[in-house]
């Protein structure tokens, strides 16, 4: 294994091991549920807002190493980002993951770059990209009275 990929692994074996952001945030602003009914993976995905910016982040769930440290990792990068920027990195991230693109890693924080690979391997796609489908779905949703509204979503 190359050193980059050793790297790569280590930062998903250490977000897995520790999870950033790994907490319930009962002021949110946006709530997402996603569950991967393939393996069993499920989250709940917090968003908290100061104006359009991302001002909070967390989750909490049950999934496997890829899904845990995807969720970690997404949470740390999209902290301060505004609604857009966050859209952005959505749609660069499952670019990269489900067509091994690799303009898009390049176009993503480095770190995100350790699931560039899972684009070889169809059955984790999905793990990794949990917590970016809920995070799409809280951005699009949860803008009217957000404290009262939660959503689900399945990938």
């Amino acid at each position: 294994m190359s050193s980059l990929g050793e790297l790569y692994q280590s930062l998903i074996l250490d977000h897995n091991r520790a999870p950033r952001n790994y907490r319930a945030m009962p002021d949110a602003d946006s709530k997402a549920e996603g569950y991967n009914p393939l393996c069993g993976d499920q989250l709940s995905l917090y968003l908290k807002f100061d104006g359009d910016r991302i001002a909070d982040v967390s989750f909490q769930g049950n999934g496997c190493a890829i899904s845990r440290a995807s969720a970690s990792l997404m949470t740390t990068e999209i902290k301060g980002k505004t609604r857009q920027e966050a859209a952005r990195m959505f749609e660069g991230f499952h670019r990269m993951i489900t067509e091994g693109r690799t303009q898009s890693a390049e176009k993503l924080p480095p770190k995100l770059g350790a699931f560039a690979g899972v684009a070889e391997f169809p059955a984790r796609v999905k793990c990794a990209a949990l917590a970016w489908h809920a995070l799409r779905q809280a951005l699009d949703e949860g803008t009217d009275t957000p404290k009262e509204k939660e959503h689900s979503h399945a990938v």
